[in-house]
């Protein structure tokens, strides 16, 4: 389904607080909103915003906000995913807000007088009074992020809404931002057992409330997938699951979805995913994201999707934010680990270093890891995670030509994920890489990828996982609960012990990926695509010649699987702007 064809809904209302501002509210979106208007309150909102877990309109909403007229109080109220507008004709403030993880997302650009909101940043660049100049910034963040993260969009007028980040306009037409969800991480847990058991009760309420007459799962095998996908088996008979699989032995996870189909007897489908397909459809995939996603592993989900909606599926539930929640990243235990040395006291350290921390320790083969840990451990968190990042690896002098980074900050990258991880509340850096997460790996990565390539399929999503409810209930579990020493889930998956197949409680963490690497080095077609958009994205100058032609060889020589994810964020970047300038 093009985005042309879904339907769009417009609202327009005037705003008068003062002489110099004077704004009228575009409205352009391709969800139903819900609207209420009175003489001190001007109110409009997607309509599955929910109040204490119950569906709500935006009269109801008001009714709540005139209380206290305070947003933040209103906020704490507020389950869903959703956007949100107040304009407080009495307060004379404009405030716009999105969910708790921003499963809804929200763009917004103040032009001309006219303050544009929707939740396709298409739909606003078709404005006609509207400018959408590309971001040199925009661009240096994709290829930091493979995608571009919320304050940001890849146009320099337009932004969009972080995860539960209020913008308020005042009546000068200044703005501020507020973040509304800092949710407190428990320190304590007082009956574990009891825990392990509400968890299994509200991740099925959470689910239960979601399942429809038409619904199905994606299913790939994980613990979240299989989790969501036995819920639905609870609630629904028979319960539809899908999965996508790979003849690429290293990137198929068949056989585990195949173990949880089973367990919970679920009418299952697998779609093999193949090279020729992925080629066929790659242009469109990469157009019809609202800005350059560099995600790989989105050609699968809309594959999945479309695979679903064949079978008579048009509402999918999926699994994604469990790790987020409950701990299953990789990076979390292993930061732990240089945590221990990094937050020591500096007498402790003073040994280690001393021992370790030279030029000749550092060239001795058995000492280099001392040293190696010593240096990583040194840089604090949330840099330390991105040492792997292509940037940080290749080096920005070597990736982009001097004229083009004289246009960004270099430091804004990391800025954001520095303050993002500085707003969670806990001290514990396993909490606040959580933190983190829900905005970078959630809200700016797989949520988008997810809801995107289902509305292209023609189907919609939910994420019973990211309820509210949940992700309050995950902060109640203290870090070394969900992750004690390096057990990544352990308390999730004590949780489902007598829920899931043991099979995939055991199972290594996976996912949706793509072996595009390999299947560029096989496939004639994805070849030829490929070559002919490094050559066109060669004449943009956003990235030296070289670095392209190091990719290249280095794909065929080196690292298919690393430098085809380096050669992908180049290629869909170039058709992105092919089909989007």
């Amino acid at each position: 389904m093009s985005s042309s064809a879904l339907p769009i809904t417009h609202k327009r209302l005037e705003t008068g607080f003062s002489e110099d501002f004077y704004c009228q509210v575009v409205i352009s979106a391709h969800n139903k909103v819900s609207h209420f208007d009175s003489d001190e309150l001007n109110i409009i909102c997607s309509s599955n915003i929910q109040i204490h877990g119950q569906r709500s309109s935006a009269k109801d909403i008001a009714q709540r906000y005139q209380a206290r007229r305070n947003i933040s109080d209103l906020y704490s109220n507020l389950n869903g995913a959703f956007w949100l507008l107040i304009v407080d004709k009495k307060n004379q403030t404009i405030s716009l807000v999105n969910d708790h993880v921003g499963i809804q997302p929200c763009y917004y650009t103040l032009q001309n007088g006219n303050l544009y909101i929707s939740d396709s940043l298409k739909l606003i660049k078709q404005q006609e009074s509207v400018s959408c100049t590309l971001a040199p910034q925009a661009i240096y963040n994709y290829f930091y992020f493979h995608c571009i993260p919320a304050p940001d969009t890849i146009y320099k007028e337009c932004f969009k809404l972080a995860p539960a980040n209020a913008v308020i306009f005042d009546a000068n037409g200044a703005f501020t931002t507020e973040n509304l969800y800092r949710p407190i991480f428990a320190k304590h847990l007082d009956n574990p057992q009891q825990a392990h058991i509400d968890c299994l009760s509200v991740i099925e309420q959470t689910v239960k409330q979601q399942v429809t007459s038409d619904c199905g799962a994606f299913l790939s095998g994980g613990l979240d997938s299989s989790t969501v996908a036995g819920m639905l088996a609870k609630h629904q008979q028979p319960a539809k699951t899908f999965s996508i699989g790979f003849e690429v032995p290293a990137f198929d996870e068949t056989a585990y979805a195949q173990i949880t189909a089973e367990h919970f007897n679920t009418q299952h489908e697998t779609l093999y995913l193949k090279p020729e397909m992925a080629a066929k459809e790659f242009v469109k995939v990469a157009q019809y994201f609202d800005e350059p996603f560099g995600n790989s592993s989105a050609m699968a989900a809309y594959f999945c999707a479309t695979f679903a909606r064949e079978h008579g599926v048009t509402h999918l539930l999926a699994g994604d934010g469990g790790d987020e929640l409950f701990a299953g990243n990789e990076r979390y235990a292993k930061q732990k680990v240089f945590e221990h040395f990094h937050q020591a006291p500096k007498w402790l350290q003073a040994l280690p270093r001393l021992a370790f921390n030279n030029p000749l320790a550092a060239n001795l083969p058995g000492l280099k890891k001392a040293t190696s840990y010593i240096k990583q451990a040194d840089v604090p968190l949330p840099d330390r995670l991105e040492n792997y990042n292509f940037i940080k690896q290749l080096g920005a002098d070597n990736m982009f030509p001097a004229a083009f980074l004289t246009e960004v900050d270099q430091e804004q990258p990391i800025e954001l994920k520095r303050q993002r991880y500085k707003q969670c509340t806990s001290d514990d850096p396993v909490d606040s890489m959580l933190y983190l997460d829900w905005k970078f790996t959630l809200a700016d990565n797989d949520l988008v990828k997810v809801t995107k390539m289902c509305e292209l399929a023609g189907v919609t999503v939910d994420f019973p996982l990211l309820d509210r409810k949940l992700v309050d209930f995950s902060c109640t579990i203290p870090a070394e609960i969900k992750l004690p020493g390096g057990e990544l889930r352990d308390f999730y998956k004590k949780s489902c012990k007598s829920f899931l197949n043991e099979a995939t409680l055991a199972k290594s963490k996976h996912g949706f990926g793509l072996p595009f690497g390999v299947w560029m080095k096989e496939n004639q077609q994805l070849k030829e695509l490929t070559l002919a958009s490094l050559q066109a994205f060669k004449a943009r100058k956003i990235v030296n010649d070289s670095l392209i032609d190091q990719a290249l060889k280095a794909h065929q020589s080196v690292h298919a699987g690393y430098y085809g994810e380096l050669i992908w964020i180049m290629v869909i970047l170039e058709l992105w702007l092919q089909g989007n300038e």
